[in-house]
C-alpha cells in the first residue's frame, strides 16, 4: 500500500474475539433487529393513535427515526467486523459513515432541547402551551432541527475530505469516528478541530446547557405544587426523557470529553457501545415503560389487530 495515499481504511473492530465471536454476532444481530422493531413500532403508535397526536409524541417519533438511521449506519459494519475480523472501506465510506453518525447525533442534541423547551412549557406555563407549541411551530422545530445538523456535518465533513491521510490505515475502532481519522491524518489537523469544537458549541454545549436550565425550572415548579400526586403526575410527563437525555450525553461526554491518547481503546469501544448501539435501542424502552399513553395506544392497537 503507498503510505502516502491512503485511499482505503480498515477498521479492526474487536480483536481477539475467537471462540465467543458467534455469541456475539449473534447478541449484536438481535439489538439490531430489536432497536428498529421497537423505534419502528413506536412511529408506528405516534401516526394511527389519536391519543398519542400532540408535541411530545411528535418529538418522540423524530427521535425514533434518528435512532433507526444511526443505527442502521454503524451496526452492519459491526456485524461485518465481527464475521471478518475487521473490516476495509474505502475512505469515502468512511466519511459518508461519519457524516450520517454526525448528522443523527447532531440532530439528537438539538430535538433533545426542543424536547426540553415542550415539557417545560407544559409543565412551567401550562395555560400558554396549546398556542406556543401549536403543529406549525412543531413541525417548523423539527425541520430547523434537521437542516442544522445536516448542514454543520456537512461542513465538518467536507473539510475532512481535504485532508490528506498518508500514515496508516489501521484504526483501531468500531465506526469511522472523527477523532481516530484525524489521528491517521498527515495534514494539520488544528484548523479542523477549532472548526468543529466551534460547531459543536452550537450544536452539542448550548443545547446541553439549555436543556439543564429547562429541568431545573421544571424540578422548581414541581417542588411548589402541594400535593403528592401532583408532583408524581407532573414529573412522570419528563422522567422518561430525562433518563434519554442521562444516558444519551452521560455516553456521549464519556466518549469525547478525554482526549483519545488518554484513554484505554477498550473504554472507548465500550462507550462507543453505548452510544450508537445501547441508547437506540434503550429509548423505545424507557419510554414505553414508563409512559402509560404509549403502553394503552399499544394495548389498544393489539387489541383491535386481535379482533378485527
Amino acid at each position: 500500500m503507498d503510505q502516502k495515499n491512503v485511499t482505503t481504511i480498515h477498521l479492526l473492530g474487536f480483536p481477539g474475539l475467537h471462540g465467543v465471536k458467534p455469541l456475539i454476532f449473534l447478541l449484536f444481530l438481535i439489538t439490531y433487529f430489536g432497536t428498529i422493531t421497537g423505534n419502528m413500532l413506536v412511529i408506528t403508535l405516534v401516526s394511527y393513535s389519536k391519543n398519542l397526536h400532540c408535541p411530545m409524541y411528535f418529538f418522540l417519533s423524530q427521535l425514533t427515526m434518528s435512532d433507526i438511521i444511526v443505527t442502521s449506519d454503524i451496526v452492519p459494519t459491526m456485524l461485518y467486523i465481527i464475521l471478518k475480523d475487521g473490516i476495509t472501506m474505502s475512505l469515502s465510506q468512511c466519511i459518508i459513515q461519519l457524516y450520517f453518525f454526525g448528522s443523527c447525533e447532531g440532530f439528537e442534541c438539538l430535538l433533545l432541547t426542543v424536547m426540553s423547551y415542550d415539557r417545560y412549557l407544559a409543565i412551567c406555563n401550562p395555560l400558554h402551551y396549546g398556542s406556543i407549541m401549536n403543529p406549525r411551530v412543531c413541525r417548523k422545530s423539527i425541520v430547523i432541527c434537521w437542516f442544522s445538523s445536516f448542514l454543520v456535518s456537512l461542513i465538518d465533513t467536507i473539510t475532512i475530505s481535504q485532508l490528506s491521510f498518508c500514515k496508516s490505515n489501521l484504526i483501531d475502532h468500531l465506526l469511522c469516528d472523527l477523532a481516530p481519522l484525524l489521528e491517521i491524518s498527515c495534514s494539520d489537523t488544528s484548523i479542523v478541530r477549532v472548526e468543529v469544537f466551534a460547531l459543536s458549541v452550537n450544536v452539542i454545549i448550548l443545547p446541553c446547557l439549555l436543556i439543564i436550565v429547562s429541568y431545573l425550572f421544571i424540578l422548581g415548579t414541581i417542588l411548589r405544587i402541594q400535593s403528592v400526586s401532583g408532583r408524581q403526575k407532573a414529573f412522570s410527563t419528563c422522567s422518561s426523557q430525562l433518563m434519554v437525555v442521562a444516558i444519551f450525553y452521560g455516553t456521549m461526554f464519556g466518549v469525547y470529553s478525554v482526549p483519545v491518547k488518554t484513554q484505554s481503546m477498550s473504554v472507548i469501544k465500550v462507550l462507543s457501545l453505548l452510544y450508537t448501539v445501547g441508547t437506540p435501542l434503550m429509548n423505545p424502552v424507557i419510554y414505553s415503560l414508563k409512559n402509560k399513553d404509549i403502553k394503552t395506544a399499544l394495548r389498544k392497537t393489539i387489541r383491535k389487530n386481535i379482533y378485527f
